[in-house]
């Protein structure tokens, strides 16, 4: 027979395995939020521009002044703080406890922690940005310095041209996200209805590939400003939109790239909801 003190102990080892879980989820969830609404936001600049509208930068930097600028702008700030913070925490927690209860350390773990940093530098951006109304260098800025400091040390083009190869391969590993589908094992839609899940299907393809165009692009201007050793042609996420817009197709390409933005922002609140974070 079981001992009543056995029992207890057992119960106690579920309930604390359980708030860490809960936590995880919340955090999770308040991230994935605060990602959709600044790609939403990037995506109706970037569309606003195509139609040659005078608008903010269309990157994050450029979001926070749109968000900003409204009645509640302070407050809607302070969630966005809030949100990249709880982003970066659960991202650190993938790193640290395995993505998926996986308690191997692989590649997953360590995307994990570098997507933990960059929302670690997203929450400090914002929130110095809420405190004294400095605004985040903008990407373009980030790119360009990035580029400058390190081709002014020996071997530091092919540092660049690794990094560009390295964001390249990424945004080309989201468009085939977004052409597979592969990005649906991330979520629970077991018992969602068929239009909504075609629905989630639908932002999710389109916004990973329209992501991935822009991250491919992105890393593409900065292995040219290696190649040609011309720093001011890297290029950061406003920048390499606006150049969509010189194409062939003109300022349509770019219209549908920022519409596929901002259906990503909307795919993202969709993840809040739906994916799966323990």
């Amino acid at each position: 027979m079981t001992s009543s003190s056995t029992i207890r102990r057992r119960h106690s080892n579920r309930s604390s395995s359980r708030a860490p879980s809960h936590g995880f989820d919340i955090l999770a969830r308040l991230g994935f939020t605060a990602r959709g609404v600044v790609y939403v936001l990037i995506g109706l600049l970037a569309l606003a521009i195509a139609f040659g509208k005078r608008a903010p930068a269309a990157d994050r930097t450029g979001a926070l002044q749109a968000v900003a600028a409204q009645p509640l702008g302070k407050a809607l700030l302070w969630l966005l703080v809030i949100g990249f913070a709880a982003m970066a925490l659960w991202r650190f927690a993938q790193a640290f406890y395995g993505v998926n209860g996986n308690r191997k350390r692989g590649g997953a773990e360590i995307l994990a922690l570098i997507r933990g940093i960059i929302y670690t530098v997203f929450f400090i951006g914002t929130l110095r940005f809420v405190l004294d109304a400095r605004l985040p260098q903008s990407s373009n800025q980030q790119s360009q310095d990035f580029t400058v400091t390190a081709m002014a040390h020996s071997g530091g083009r092919i540092l660049v041209i690794v990094v560009g190869l390295v964001i390249a391969g990424i945004g080309l590993y989201m468009i085939k996200t977004g052409l597979t589908k592969s990005f649906l094992k991330d979520l629970r839609l077991t018992g969602v209805d068929r239009r909504t899940r075609e629905g989630v299907t639908a932002l999710g393809m389109s916004g990973n590939i329209a992501r991935g165009i822009l991250f491919a692009g992105v890393g593409a201007f900065m292995i040219a400003a290696a190649v040609r050793f011309n720093p001011s042609a890297a290029k950061g996420t406003d920048a390499t939109l606006r150049s969509f817009a010189h194409t062939p197709l003109g300022p349509w390409l770019l219209a549908v790239i920022a519409i596929g933005l901002a259906l990503f922002g909307v795919y993202s609140l969709c993840e809040a909801r739906w994916h799966r974070t323990a």
